[in-house]
């Protein structure tokens, strides 16, 4: 028998927003395909916002998607019903409102960036992702960031002190910017191996393929 700790592991990056949709369902796919594959994988998360000109008090995200994209109101529902009934396959608890809002993620981001050098980012993006889409709570307020770092494991003054100091803002540009300067326009983007990018939520047999590429590749 292989002993797990000398299996290969395969490397996973993944260009996200914390309130985009296909994001999460794209990764409980991903999780699926590692589940049913056995293969052991190493998870990144990377910054990308969707909407890095958002003001501050955000806007509704009907209006938003019917602005953004040319949408009426009758397929802006029908989107929304097709997520929620897709998350309902994946665990993911969609709860869309009238009121729902799109907000600005650029200080979700810069959290994610000071989680990862706890070794928490990856819990703390799945809170995120909760208290968005299940709770529909305003990842812009730092008070809703703390209480998701809280929800992770992380200290919660050394989260707000991480925020306040500003210190992560240049890097989370810096990555923002290195993954678009790459041709990422898009979320979720995920790269397997450093080599194999997958854009969009891809379902779990397409992930499940290339992961067993990368494991050959690597054996």
């Amino acid at each position: 028998m292989t002993d797990a700790r000398n299996r290969p592991v395969v490397q996973i990056d993944v260009v996200s927003d914390v309130v985009c949709p296909w994001c999460i369902v794209g990764f409980r796919q991903l999780d699926q395909a590692l589940g049913e594959t056995g293969i052991v994988a190493q998870l990144r998360w990377h910054p990308f916002e969707l909407n890095p000109d958002m003001p501050p008090e955000g806007q509704n995200l009907r209006d938003h998607i019917m602005e953004k994209y040319g949408t009426s109101a009758e397929q802006s529902q029908q989107a929304r019903e097709r997520l929620t009934a897709l998350g309902q396959g994946l665990g993911i608890t969609f709860e869309f409102t009238e009121g729902s809002r799109i907000v600005n993620t650029f200080q979700a981001h810069q959290l994610l960036d000071w989680a990862e050098t706890q070794g928490r980012q990856h819990p703390l993006k799945l809170a995120l992702f909760e208290a968005y889409f299940a709770h529909g709570r305003d990842v812009s307020d730092p008070d809703v960031l703390i209480a998701a770092a809280a929800q992770a494991g992380l200290e919660p003054e050394a989260a707000r002190a991480a925020l306040d100091s500003g210190k992560y803002a240049a890097p989370v540009r810096e990555k923002q910017q290195f993954w678009t300067s790459r041709g990422i326009t898009g979320v979720p983007a995920m790269v397997f191996g450093g080599k194999y990018l997958l854009t969009g939520a891809q379902g779990r047999e397409t992930y499940g393929e290339v992961l067993q590429r990368c494991l050959a590749e690597a054996a």
